[in-house]
């Protein structure tokens, strides 16, 4: 992929989101975009294995665990899963493990950190609804856009 953010910011004619600078590149691929489908958990990865187990069809999943240090929302088997589905990238407000094989990987992933412990499967948790955190509001069906500097969000497709 070859479109810079701060590229797409300077000749947006429509309102652009920046999301707050926290998330670390932690994916293969550093530069992804997509539609957005999202997930909001407590400390729970049930919905998120769901999505990923269904068709991504080029779509960044947005995972939002209340900026929770606690346990990973997504490790090595669930991004090979991700890719295998058609994912463009995982964008976790948490955690994430087995960062080693996840950085080999073909699949944009950002996060806060990093954490070996994995999470409860007790089948909490909402898809499909809007988020906000980092001082951007994520809605299912816009599109992200993220690189080495940062990321974008946009009502409307822009590539």
């Amino acid at each position: 992929m070859t479109f810079k953010t701060a590229d797409l910011l300077d000749a947006a004619d429509s309102d652009m989101q920046v999301v707050t600078p926290a998330l670390i590149n932690f994916g293969g691929r550093t530069r992804f975009h997509g539609p957005i489908a999202t997930v909001r958990s407590d400390n729970d990865n049930s919905r998120v294995r769901e999505l990923i187990w269904a068709p991504g069809e080029g779509r960044v999943l947005v995972i939002d665990n209340g900026g929770s240090l606690t346990c990973a929302m997504l490790g090595d088997m669930m991004a090979a899963k991700a890719i295998e589905n058609g994912w463009a990238g995982v964008v976790i407000n948490g955690c994430l493990r087995d960062s080693v094989e996840v950085g080999a990987m073909d699949l944009g992933v950002k996060a806060l950190a990093t954490n070996p412990r994995r999470s409860v499967k007790e089948d909490r948790g909402e898809a499909g609804i809007t988020l906000e955190f980092l001082g951007a509001v994520f809605r299912p069906g816009e599109y992200l856009y993220s690189d080495e500097d940062g990321i974008l969000l946009s009502a409307e497709a822009l590539l």
